[in-house]
């Protein structure tokens, strides 16, 4: 790889602002937040608005429309006879 042209890969903590939730991986982004995790380091700071603990395909509470049922519903109305 080329030197001097990739962003700086570091671990960042991300903090789910919706549920407080928290968690520690690596990433490319940068914040000048810190917080001190579990381990006692200090790690960057990223707040976000929805993560899996609160996006609701994640936590089972995603509600599905029936687009089936509505179409066969306009074509028994409308439909050619």
């Amino acid at each position: 790889m080329k030197q001097g042209i990739h962003p700086k890969y570091n671990e960042v903590v991300f903090q789910d602002l919706s549920s407080d939730f928290k968690f520690l991986t690596r990433s490319t982004m940068h914040s000048k937040e810190t917080i001190i995790w579990e381990d006692g380091n200090e790690y960057p700071l990223v707040k976000v608005e929805i993560s899996s603990k609160s996006h609701p395909f994640y936590t089972g509470k995603q509600k599905v429309a029936d687009t089936g049922g509505r179409v066969d519903k306009f074509r028994q109305r409308y439909g050619r006879k």
